[in-house]
């Protein structure tokens, strides 16, 4: 048995899909729910009066409970009427070209030249080892957290040796990568760089060094708070 609580909490929840479908969508409108059909019909009854929703559905879903099968029939039967207006509006929807879905990942090109390493993943590469040995059970996000804590406590001698290492990979960087826009715009394809075999280790790298990408942006933030 629907208990009203439980029929208002699905009002809501309908109430959101359909905001959502209007911010996102441009194809027709989804069909509605047997009770949503009621309260509308109801409002509609008494469009110029100005009430408010969660006492006037609170009264709706009073009324639905005590209504039997043959006056809800009618409700049903709209109901199903405006499913099949939309299963026969999709089936002829064709959506915009412009019209985007969900964001997919960008694919890295093999050929591309590895981005450079701040002065902080540097230094994480040295450290890390040192972190999962002394921390063996530490979760990827927890042994970022240590390596932030780590960076924000070396002295400036021990920063300046990273940054050093940094500026250095970032000119390999800008080398490789002006060396990579000249052969794509000759419209040169070389073979892919051999990668498969170090995929599972390179999906690793990925995690360790967004984690490590959030305790650096953590530890900056804890600087310049001391600073301030």
């Amino acid at each position: 048995m629907v208990t009203i609580p439980r029929l208002l909490l699905q009002i809501v929840s309908l109430l959101r899909s359909v905001v959502c479908v209007c911010v996102i969508r441009s194809g027709p409108f989804r069909s509605r729910p047997v009770f949503c059909v009621f309260i509308i019909f109801h409002k509609k009854k008494h469009p110029s009066e100005n009430v408010v929703f969660s006492e006037f559905s609170k009264k709706c879903a009073e009324r639905w409970k005590t209504m039997n099968e043959g006056e809800k029939k009618r409700f049903h039967q709209l109901a199903d009427k405006d499913k099949k207006r939309f299963e026969s509006e999709m089936a002829d929807y064709k959506p915009a070209k412009g019209d985007k879905g969900k964001k997919r990942k960008r694919t890295k090109d093999p050929n591309a030249p590895k981005r450079p390493l701040s002065a902080f993943f540097w230094f994480c590469n040295d450290e890390r080892p040192k972190v999962r040995e002394e921390n063996p059970d530490n979760s990827v996000g927890e042994v970022a957290k240590e390596l932030g804590r780590r960076w924000n406590d070396v002295s400036d001698d021990t920063k300046a040796k990273y940054e050093a290492l940094a500026a250095k990979d970032k000119a390999r960087y800008e080398k490789e990568l002006k060396a990579y826009k000249g052969k794509k715009n000759k419209g040169a394809s070389p073979p892919p760089k051999e990668r498969s075999k170090k995929k599972a280790d390179e999906d690793d790298e990925d995690d360790e060094e967004e984690a490590e990408e959030e305790a650096e942006d953590g530890e900056e933030e804890e600087e310049d708070e001391d600073d301030d």
